[in-house]
């Protein structure tokens, strides 16, 4: 029988001790990779994103327009960069699920990314939207393990209220299919069950995806600019005809969005 603490809190959130600071760090880990590769000493682009469908990643690549970065030293992926929006950006393919996403997210902020912006695709819990559109995430419900690590248990973690606050009335101007609100981030996604789903909804929530609340707890504990953005691209394949993202996978709207975004924050 597995028993409490005498706190009553489970055992995943025991010994966190948030504000301690870490033994193993990510300019380490991305020092030895750089030694062990032969690689050049150099820096990520300023803005960066991450694109955990991939999507984006392959479509670059097929059209010739993405080059490796050879300053990434990064053991489990590779960095691409490209122009768009008169700048030139990174961006990661297949970074799935929270802590991938901020094993990332810490790499990069210490490789000279200084705005990381994330689109996942993402199934839609309400039922007002209809895919394929975009959400701005300002908040996400708490339901993976990597927050907990670096802020204490609540319910939500929060985007940033200045990096909200500038993108304010940005979309609503534009033509793009953009709304604001809050998402489901769970490790679990062939464990959304009706009865969890009822309760997601419950909380305002209007998407569910796989990395923006642990993204937003990195943001907030490590004082980084992150924005994640869900692809509503689905409602759980329960009637077929699902997964439709739009033109080019949905590519070309993503990255409308993000340009968007980065150009209403004068990055």
């Amino acid at each position: 029988m597995t028993r409490m603490s005498p706190d009553n809190s489970p055992p995943i959130l025991r010994d966190k001790h948030t504000c301690d600071d870490s033994i193993f760090l990510p300019e380490n880990l991305l020092r030895e990779g750089r030694r062990q590769r032969g690689l050049e000493p150099g820096d990520v682009p300023k803005v960066c994103l991450l694109d955990p469908d991939g999507d984006i990643v392959r479509w670059l690549l097929a059209t010739g327009q993405a080059e490796k970065s050879p300053y990434w030293a990064c053991y489990h992926t590779e960095l691409f960069t490209f122009e768009t929006g008169g700048r030139r950006v990174g961006v990661i393919g297949n970074a799935v699920g929270a802590p991938f996403a901020v094993l990332l997210a810490e790499q990069l902020f210490v490789s000279g990314c200084t705005l990381l912006i994330s689109i996942t695709s993402a199934g839609g819990i309400s039922t007002d939207l209809e895919p394929p559109c975009h959400v701005l995430i300002d908040k996400a419900l708490r339901d993976e393990g990597t927050s907990y690590h670096y802020l204490p248990p609540a319910a939500f973690a929060q985007l940033s209220p200045v990096l909200l606050s500038s993108l304010n009335g940005v979309f609503a101007a534009s033509s793009l299919s953009v709304v604001q609100g809050a998402a489901w981030t769970t490790d679990a996604p062939y464990r959304e069950t009706a009865a969890a789903i009822t309760a997601a909804r419950a909380r305002g929530v209007v998407a569910v995806e796989m990395e923006a609340a642990a993204l937003y707890a990195f943001a907030e504990a490590r004082d980084k600019a992150v924005i994640c953005f869900a692809h509503i691209t689905n409602q759980m394949a329960r009637d077929g005809d699902d997964f439709e993202k739009g033109e080019a996978d949905g590519v070309l709207e993503s990255l409308a969005v993000f340009n968007a975004a980065v150009a209403a924050l004068k990055v």
